[in-house]
């Protein structure tokens, strides 16, 4: 059968800032077409009249004294709720509303900005509502353009960001936020959502404050976003993207299995997303039952060192060698050579010499590291080294997407093993083959699970700033069970912080929520890991689902913290 077509709205780099849309053809596919029109079910309390009730004052998740002075006009402030109420007063005011997508992608992010558009249409009938491009850059550059029906509608359902993209710039200085002010001002701006991670929304929270500071009516509502899964607390059960990323690098993971089944000479390294938190590959593994799964945060607790990490490594090939498996599964996240505390230190020492030294081919700089910490960068391949000194993100942190932890688990696993077959002590055969599964996860169709959240996200940040809310999070709960008991909320975002070194300095970031240990998810994977390791349990689960078996799954993780599964 032929692909569908759909029309498109050309929003090309290259198109002048404020143009109106113009419609260009392009070539959907027939799942893509279908996913277009799929409905979406909202929870009970969005399709009814609702009185939005406050908590208690809030607090912090750490050093609450230094988040209060740096948001005195925010910090305290009650996280809310939606309760239904068919005698609540309605609200007839037009608003005027932008929204920004901001940090890297994750699948579901147009329906957020696709609910957030309903809700003004269904609550707030002959509201404006404008999308900034090319993520917190529009909002300082004022370049935005008119969000309507026909604009929106093609990418319903959709994977990517790209009705209005994304950026990674972040409003700090004085003059960014002056610039921020003017296009509030100049749109006459009710409300801006902005749809991020954790550093996002930190940067959200710093705009509620600048704004209320100056006594705007300008609001503030974030939404959760990051495939990395670490932002999120009681109130915001778990970040959107998380749940399809997940799926999509399982299904590739149970390929990788079949193949290192099929040919019974590959070890598979697969490095999966997750900078900060080994919550993908704990998924992942709950999904595939790989081999070895390294998680970070236990690495960090247990104080493993590189060579602790390849010695368990090794010792699960010379077992599986013995068994006569010469292949198999290895998961590692993305961040893990930042959980090692050796290779932490010497990360958090380069990252001080970075913001006040100049690095050049001298070496000279090197004398500013510790002994440990020189030996151990002296001992790393020079690929690595390279890669840690490449330059930080506009976060200050280091680019582990383009670190190569893999190639050197491999190498280092050769070595080692080649130690042990002299000393007699392996004889089986060792071919390493790696991985990065990162950006193919990001874009894909979000799955049902995602679609609905994402949906209900946005509706809420709707509801919230029509309420007269800022600085909160949107936040969407109880989601092991049906969609129209979901409860619905908004989250103070100064509850959420802390306040970290960044290039040198001290500034406030929402805590990530890291891996835990003694959480529900980790144990159950503790529980069977010794089984996957030496008899293959591989399970693949194939390609996402719309319809029919597995359709309507929620990831192992969610459903073990609810305590669901």
């Amino acid at each position: 059968m032929a692909p569908a077509i759909a029309l498109i709205p050309d929003i090309a780099a290259g198109a002048p800032a404020n143009a109106p849309a113009t419609g260009r053809a392009s070539v959907y596919s027939e799942v893509q077409s279908c996913r277009i029109n799929h409905a979406l079910p909202l929870p009970s309390v969005l399709r009814c009249p609702f009185n939005i009730v406050d908590g208690p004052p809030s607090s912090a998740a750490g050093n609450p004294d230094e988040i209060a002075k740096l948001f005195p006009c925010l910090f305290g402030q009650p996280s809310v709720s939606l309760v239904a109420d068919q005698n609540a007063a309605s609200m007839d005011q037009k608003l005027k509303v932008g929204v920004v997508l901001s940090g890297g992608q994750a699948p579901g992010g147009h329906n957020v900005i696709s609910g957030l558009f309903d809700y003004l249409q269904n609550r707030a009938n002959g509201s404006t509502f404008y999308g900034f491009r090319g993520g917190p850059a529009g909002i300082m550059k004022c370049k935005y353009v008119e969000l309507t029906s026909d604009y929106i509608y093609p990418y319903r359902n959709q994977g990517g960001f790209d009705m209005i993209c994304s950026g990674r710039d972040k409003i700090e200085t004085p003059e960014q936020f002056k610039q921020a002010e003017e296009t509030a001002k100049k749109l006459d701006l009710d409300g801006l959502v902005v749809i991020g991670g954790d550093d996002s929304n930190t940067n959200a929270c710093l705009l509620a404050e600048n704004f209320r500071s100056k006594n705007m009516k300008t609001r503030v509502i974030g939404c959760p976003k990051t495939i990395d899964g670490d932002l999120k607390c009681k109130e915001v059960p778990t970040s959107f993207g998380f749940d399809t990323a997940c799926k999509i690098y399982s299904e590739m993971i149970g390929n990788v299995m079949i193949d290192a089944r099929s040919t019974g000479k590959y070890y598979h390294f697969v490095r999966l997303m997750g900078r900060a938190a080994s919550h993908i590959t704990l998924e992942c593994a709950l999904q595939t039952h790989p081999n070895i799964t390294i998680i970070g945060e236990e690495v960090y607790a247990q104080k493993q060192t590189l060579k602790n990490v390849t010695d368990y490594i090794v010792d699960v090939i010379c077992k599986r060698a013995e068994l006569g498996y010469n292949y198999g599964v290895i998961l590692i996240p993305e961040g893990l050579i930042d959980f090692i505390p050796e290779v932490q230190e010497l990360i958090a020492e380069l990252n001080e010499i970075l913001a006040h030294e100049v690095v050049d081919e001298s070496g000279l700089w090197k004398k500013k590291l510790t002994e440990q910490s020189l030996k151990l960068f002296e001992f790393l391949p020079e690929a690595i080294q390279e890669q840690l000194m490449l330059e930080r993100d506009p976060h200050g942190n280091v680019q582990v997407a383009k670190i190569e932890t893999e190639k050197m688990l491999i190498q280092m696993a050769e070595t080692e093993l080649e130690k042990r077959r002299q000393e007699g002590t392996y004889k089986g055969r060792f071919m390493g083959q790696s991985h990065f599964f990162g950006y193919e996860g990001r874009c894909g169709l979000p799955t049902n699970f995602d679609a609905t959240y994402c949906y209900a996200l946005g509706y809420a940040a709707g509801a919230l700033l029509r309420s007269g809310k800022t600085g909160l999070i949107s936040s969407v709960g109880n989601l092991a069970a049906p969609v129209a008991e979901w409860t619905v909320g908004g989250t103070a975002l100064t509850s959420l912080m802390d306040v970290e070194r960044r290039h040198g300095k001290f500034k406030p970031v929402i805590k990530k929520a890291m891996g835990e240990l003694e959480g529900a998810p980790f144990k159950k994977f503790a529980s069977q890991r010794e089984e996957w390791a030496l008899k293959n349990r591989y399970i693949s689960p194939g390609p996402i689902q719309f319809k029919g078996a597995g359709s309507d799954a929620v990831n192992h993780t969610l459903l073990l913290e609810l305590g669901a599964h």
